[in-house]
């Protein structure tokens, strides 16, 4: 493998490694270029508009900047392009958002064509990722997901739509997947080479299976293989990045261009001031007190509310108070009241309770969220009998929780 050096990923034509650590180490997808290779993992349900901004505030306050990139929770293609009420209201980018990323969960190419010719013409993103990293078993039943991989010819029908709709436009379009289905299905090295080679601007891997689903620990070697097989533009790595110094790990280990964050950032959404400074040579920032927590709490409350309204809003925050609060000494009686509360003014009151001066707990940091157990994936009758088929899954149109 290639020892790191300082470079700036160049996108098309840029295979070297960069060094994580130097001030130089950037990232391009397409037109874009970040000033940390640091990118937000569309989660269902968390990553909308409200989170993106908190933590492009958190990220800004902290280093003065907001160098990576953040992308939308995922909104299925055939639901975009029906406009339905729930789908366009997931699409709510903020005002300041630039560049706006989009994630598309997609398996025909029709609709994907559809749906990506829509995000042009409508001026809806800058920036469109599909995700084919999905294990939960009602889409992957389906053939959706991960499953989807593993069907090439579709595959690359389904990313060769997207690229065609953005021609001639500067929106680049990414694609993220798993290792495979499980050990025995591998798909990732097919899967990068097919991206790249119908005009993907970057590609990101999730270095688990489909049958770890989120268990057990993420394979990195696997992203050091998809990287000497792809080499022409960026290779992402996501799983088990919980630190800035995993983070460092990852991209000296496996060479990758760039890294992806999912569960590392639950309750934590100031994680990427932190990799951008330690990405970037730059000082860290202070670990938050439980006083600066319960004021970031109390905005993520403020964006959902006006994201969704207050009383969904509230509903939203009571599951990231339990990310926030984790390790911190603040009592069941009172997590019990948080878990179910009804207003901002009930949120603020009841977060002024808290020890302000309690640092950061040293069990604080790691997993948070779903992690589950490894199992059989479920697939469609025959679906692995012949990996060329290019027949679009009946049923599989349906949203998902990423992957």
């Amino acid at each position: 493998m290639t020892e790191p050096a300082s470079s700036i990923t160049e996108g098309a034509g840029s295979a070297s490694v960069p060094d994580p650590t130097s001030r130089a180490s950037r990232l391009r997808i397409g037109p874009f270029e970040l000033s940390s290779p640091v990118v937000l993992a569309p989660m269902a349900g968390v990553t909308n508009v409200a989170f993106r901004t908190l933590c492009r505030e958190l990220e800004l306050a902290r280093t003065g900047t907001v160098s990576g990139l953040y992308v939308c929770e995922m909104v299925t293609a055939r639901a975009l392009v029906e406009r339905h009420p729930v789908t366009m209201h997931m699409t709510t980018f903020g005002p300041d958002e630039n560049p706006r990323s989009m994630q598309l969960y997609t398996v025909d190419p029709r609709y994907t064509y559809e749906a990506a010719k829509m995000i042009i013409e409508e001026n809806l993103a800058d920036h469109i990722d599909m995700n084919f990293g999905c294990p939960v078993p009602k889409v992957t039943r389906k053939g959706g997901g991960s499953a989807i991989p593993y069907k090439r010819t579709l595959f690359r029908k389904i990313v060769a739509a997207a690229v065609r709709a953005t021609e001639g436009t500067d929106v680049p379009v990414t694609v993220k997947f798993r290792i495979g289905i499980d050990d025995e299905h591998h798909t990732h090295l097919d899967a990068g080479r097919i991206a790249a080679d119908e005009g993907a601007k970057a590609v990101a891997l999730h270095a688990r299976t489909a049958s770890q689903r989120y268990s057990g620990l993420a394979d990195w070697d696997e992203i050091a293989r998809l990287k000497e097989q792809v080499t022409d533009i960026p290779v992402l790595g996501n799983g088990d990045i919980f630190e800035p110094a995993d983070a460092v790990a990852m991209m000296q280990r496996t060479g990758c261009d760039g890294v992806v964050i999912g569960r590392g950032c639950l309750g934590r959404p100031w994680l990427f001031a932190e990799l951008a400074a330690e990405l970037n040579g730059l000082p860290a920032p202070a670990a938050p007190t439980l006083g600066e927590v319960a004021a970031i709490i109390v905005r993520h409350g403020e964006l959902l509310a006006d994201h969704h309204g207050e009383d969904k809003g509230m509903r939203e925050i009571r599951k990231h108070v339990a990310w926030y609060l984790r390790g911190f000494p603040a009592g069941s009686d009172l997590r019990q009241r948080l878990s179910l509360v009804n207003t901002l003014a009930e949120l603020r009151d009841l977060v002024a309770t808290l020890p302000a001066e309690a640092p950061f707990p040293d069990d604080g940091h790691g997993p948070r969220g779903r992690q589950g157990s490894p199992a059989k994936v479920a697939l469609p009758d025959g679906w692995l009998d012949d990996p060329d088929e290019d027949v679009v899954p009946a049923g599989a149109e349906v949203m998902h929780s990423g992957g």
